[in-house]
This record gives structure tokens, C-alpha cells and sequence, in this order.
């Protein structure tokens, strides 16, 4: 039988604090993209996702960068017969951000879902090969996460690139798995590297045991574990967007 997981006083309380931050910047960009509806259809979705891993650096990045690709700022520049702000205004090392924030939307998703499901239903990490594979469950549950959160990936690489480029169906789905695959999977050896790294080592040190998904220490990591898969991915979305991969948001 493990041991309990009794997490320090300070630890608990960081990690309540840390994860009401990010629930109430989440909500302000929600609010936000409801109000002022972004030219880019899924961004309205990726603002506020990255949000509860980004927190203030994420609204910043809204405020200064995000506004302008609002449906408002593109209809004022049409009509002036320029180009929209978000073009013009927002400096390359910003776009491969914004392309890597949107990566990340999508793994934060499928990320979630996939711990949860494995949480509340076990026999899926066994499908996913915890026992026949893998002694670690976490392991598995690794690999549930990759599916999923590279599934969300593509559907939104899919309404990023279809609508921009004008493509069938078919173009645009190979598109989008050109454009997301190697920026998921950096993203996902940073995330999975933080993880480990606080689950197998950090954690047992301090509580006894790795945290439990129904913790909110476990969901604390995983804030620092996205900010980790940001970094990792965003040499890599630096080149796709640079090569015409990726499209420059």
C-alpha cells in the first residue's frame, strides 16, 4: 500500500493560490474573447486555456498582443484597406508565442481529459498498457495524455490553417499534422519531463508520495509542467512558423 500524501502547509497553500490565479485570469480572457471576439476563431478558445497554466503573463500577452487580432481590429483595417494590426504590429518572437500557445491549448485539454478519465476509470490506463507495459501507471497514463492532446492538437491546427489558406478538407488535415506534430511532441517532452521530475523525486520528498490527480498539488505541477512544454516547444515552432509551417498569428 502507498503512503498517504500529506503535502507541507506552504505547499498546499501555494498550490490553491497559484491555481485561483489561474482560474480568475481564465476568466478575464473568457470575458474578454466574449466581448471582443478574436479575427481567428479558435483563439477565442486558446486565450483562455492557456490562461490556467500562463496566468498574468498570458493576460498580458492578451492585452498586448491578442487585441489585436480582434474581428473589430480586422474590420477597422479592411475598411482603411490595410493590413490587420496583428500583422503589422506584432513582432516575430510574439507569433511564434501566440503559435506555441496554441499548441499548448491544445495539450493543456487533452492533458486534463486524460488524466481525469484514467483517474475515475483505471481500466483505461490498462488499455493504454499499465501492468502489460508499463509497473508505473503514470506511464500509461502518459500515453493516454499524447493521444488525446495530439488529437485536440490537429482539430485545432485544422480550423487555424483550413480557414486561413482556403484548403479541402483533405490538404488541410495533412497540413495541420505538419504544422502540429513536432510542436506537440516538444511540448509534451517538456511537460512529461516536469512531471517526472516533481512526481518521482520533488513530491516524495516532500509528502511521501507522488500527488494524486484529485489533488491540487498534482494540478499545481502540471501549471509548471505547461509553462515547461512552452519552453520546450517554442525553438521548434520558432523554425515552423519560420519555414510557412505554421501560420504567423
Amino acid at each position: 500500500m502507498s503512503a498517504a500524501f500529506a503535502a507541507p502547509g506552504w505547499l498546499h497553500a501555494l498550490a490553491v493560490a497559484s491555481l485561483v490565479l489561474g482560474a480568475a485570469c481564465s476568466l478575464l480572457l473568457s470575458v474578454q474573447v466574449i466581448r471582443h471576439p478574436q479575427h481567428m476563431a479558435v483563439m477565442n478558445v486558446v486565450w483562455p486555456v492557456c490562461a490556467l497554466f500562463g496566468t498574468l503573463a498570458v493576460v498580458w500577452a492578451y492585452f498586448r498582443y491578442g487585441r489585436l487580432a480582434t474581428m473589430e481590429a480586422h474590420h477597422n483595417a479592411m475598411e482603411r484597406d490595410e493590413k490587420p494590426p496583428n500583422m503589422t504590429e506584432t513582432p516575430f518572437p510574439a507569433m511564434v508565442g501566440k503559435g506555441s500557445l496554441h499548441c499548448g491549448s491544445g495539450c493543456m485539454l487533452g492533458d486534463v481529459a486524460a488524466e481525469w478519465l484514467a483517474f475515475l476509470v483505471p481500466a483505461v490506463a490498462v488499455w493504454f498498457g499499465w501492468h502489460a507495459l508499463f509497473e508505473e501507471k503514470m506511464y500509461a497514463v502518459w500515453v493516454l495524455d499524447f493521444v488525446f492532446a495530439y488529437a485536440l492538437g490537429i482539430v485545432f491546427q485544422y480550423y487555424a490553417i483550413v480557414p486561413m489558406r482556403g484548403l479541402s478538407p483533405g490538404k488541410g488535415l495533412i497540413a495541420a499534422i505538419k504544422a502540429d506534430t513536432l510542436s506537440l511532441i516538444s511540448w509534451q517532452v517538456g511537460m512529461y519531463g516536469l512531471m517526472a521530475l516533481v512526481q518521482f523525486r520533488l513530491y516524495p520528498d516532500l509528502a511521501g508520495r507522488s500527488a494524486p490527480v484529485n489533488s491540487v498539488e498534482f494540478w499545481f505541477a502540471m501549471q509548471a509542467a505547461m509553462v515547461t512544454g512552452f519552453l520546450t516547444s517554442y525553438p521548434i515552432n520558432w523554425w515552423l512558423v519560420s519555414a510557412g509551417i505554421k501560420e504567423r498569428m
